[in-house]
């Protein structure tokens, strides 16, 4: 058989399963909201045109609406202002939208501090242990926040002080964009950055270093408490909006089983 026939032949007798990554859209699908004067991302809505009734006798049919960064999400380079010169959503080259990924886990220091941080350190110690995270790849970041996918207060997890939702430090941005030949990184927050990365410096320091450096990001994962921590295989899969900075996306991971 030739390749792709193995893999469709492995799929269809469970020797390789399909995992879906992404997090269901509804009305509780939390959305970000920014403080004024900055306007806000469209939270998703579905608006019913047609229902078998004299809108439409013989179909039903739904007009949807959401904001580019709703949701399980792709950002690109144009998203921000380091990546500006870079690409839009539908110049993305497919080649980074499917790759290896990685696993990272995180969920018990982030169950103990909401504002846990990943460190150069704590990314150093997982390679020594399994490996340099592969070229073209996605580094995928468990941190257990996806259990509050659908109930935004929790998600959010927001008080005086702004978000509380784990992410990485400054220095670990940097690392990750300049020293890793990734595609990018997924994690299962709203947003790439913690919680109270608008008080680092820079300032959200995933979205100026990983985008500045022609790389992507996906938000809220699910399901990666299923992928091994090395030898899945993930697709990622945003609509080709012209001149889009993000878009929701399904995104799939292909993972060997026994």
């Amino acid at each position: 058989m030739t390749q792709l026939g193995d893999l469709i032949a492995a799929i269809s007798n469970g020797t390789v399963e399909i995992i879906d990554l992404t997090n269901k859209l509804t009305a509780n699908t939390p959305s970000l909201t920014l403080p004024d004067p900055f306007p806000s991302p469209a939270p998703f809505a579905l608006e019913e045109i047609a229902h078998y009734d004299e809108r439409g006798p013989v179909w039903r049919a739904n007009d949807i609406h959401i904001g580019e960064h709703t949701g399980t999400h792709l950002d690109v380079p144009i998203h921000w202002i380091t990546g500006r010169q870079g690409r839009d959503v539908s110049q993305t080259p497919l080649p980074r939208l499917i790759g290896p990924a990685v696993v990272v886990d995180f969920t018990a220091e982030a169950a103990a501090d909401s504002d846990f941080l990943v460190t150069v350190d704590h990314l150093k110690a997982w390679q020594a242990e399994h490996g340099d995270f592969p070229e073209n790849g996605w580094v995928l970041v468990r941190t257990g926040w996806a259990v509050h996918s659908q109930n935004a207060e929790r998600f959010i997890n927001a008080d005086s002080e702004g978000m509380h939702t784990p992410g990485f430090t400054p220095e670990c941005a940097c690392w990750l964009a300049e020293e890793t030949r990734i595609s990018g990184v997924g994690v299962e927050t709203m947003g790439l950055d913690a919680g109270l990365g608008h008080s680092m410096d820079p300032e959200m320091p995933m979205h100026w270093y990983l985008l500045g450096h022609d790389k992507y990001g996906i938000t809220s994962l699910q399901n990666l408490d299923r992928l091994p921590a090395t030898g899945a295989v993930i697709v990622v899969a945003p609509l080709p909006i012209v001149g889009g900075t993000g878009s929701p996306a399904r995104v799939l991971a292909l993972v060997e089983r026994d």
